[in-house]
């Protein structure tokens, strides 16, 4: 049954922890989103960088992460982090124990899972750019450096902006299952207020309609980007 006096807010009510829960899941998907979009553009030029020990280390990585279920891959960044760091600290003759926050494990871990599918993203909108351009721009001169920046960037981010929308909407969703590390958003928000108030169908839908409005503002955000980045297209 719902009993929507529960998501009223202040003390009686849950509306102002749910609040702050769609703030975290927000953050987290933000941080989240430009890790991955900073690894990704590394391993996206590894894979085009003609590099076969740089390709296959890229390809590895986005294969196992792609081909892997999420929440495993958050099972093992979470423990295996802190145990990895702990052997190394033995080393130098730390032997305390060493913890991340459960933010930071969140935002590693979903950066990491989203980094894999940017990957693809940026290096399919590079192969679409014609490579005549590439050899005009050293024809007329420039530098690698100059025609990546002047010449090539603007047209993979144009490009590749349907593809990252899909990816933010796949990182916003993936912040539920990091609710195991501890972190208090949206879905571990209302896993524990349906556990204290004993009505699960409330807290559960209320968190159903905050992923919608989330995806959808999203969406509509991401639409308007790629109206603004097709606005100068001169069309044949």
């Amino acid at each position: 049954m719902l009993k929507f006096n529960l998501l009223i807010f202040g003390d009686t009510g849950w509306g102002d922890e749910m609040l702050f829960s769609c703030i975290m899941t927000i953050l987290v998907s933000l941080s989240a989103m430009g890790l991955g979009v900073f690894i990704a553009i590394f391993t996206a030029w590894a894979k085009i960088s003609g590099n076969i020990v740089l390709k296959i280390i890229a390809n590895f990585y986005t294969t196992v992460i792609r081909g892997v279920p999420e929440l495993l891959v958050i099972y093992l960044i979470f423990f295996g982090s802190s145990a990895g760091i702990m052997y190394i600290s033995k080393i130098f003759g730390y032997y305390g124990y060493i913890e991340f926050n459960a933010f930071t494990m969140g935002t590693i871990s979903i950066g990491i899972i989203s980094a894999a599918y940017s990957t693809e993203v940026f290096r399919g909108a590079y192969n679409i750019i014609d490579r005549g351009q590439i050899e005009a721009a050293r024809a007329l001169g420039l530098s690698k450096i100059n025609t990546f920046i002047k010449i090539l960037t603007p047209q993979i981010l144009k490009h590749a902006l349907p593809g990252l929308g899909n990816v933010w909407q796949i990182t916003l969703k993936d912040t539920a299952l990091i609710s195991v590390t501890g972190l208090v958003e949206i879905m571990r928000q209302s896993r524990v207020a349906a556990n204290v108030t004993h009505s699960p169908l409330t807290f559960y839908l209320t968190a159903a309609v905050l992923y919608l409005i989330l995806t959808s503002f999203s969406s509509k955000a991401f639409n308007k980007l790629e109206d603004y980045s097709n606005k100068n297209q001169v069309k044949a």
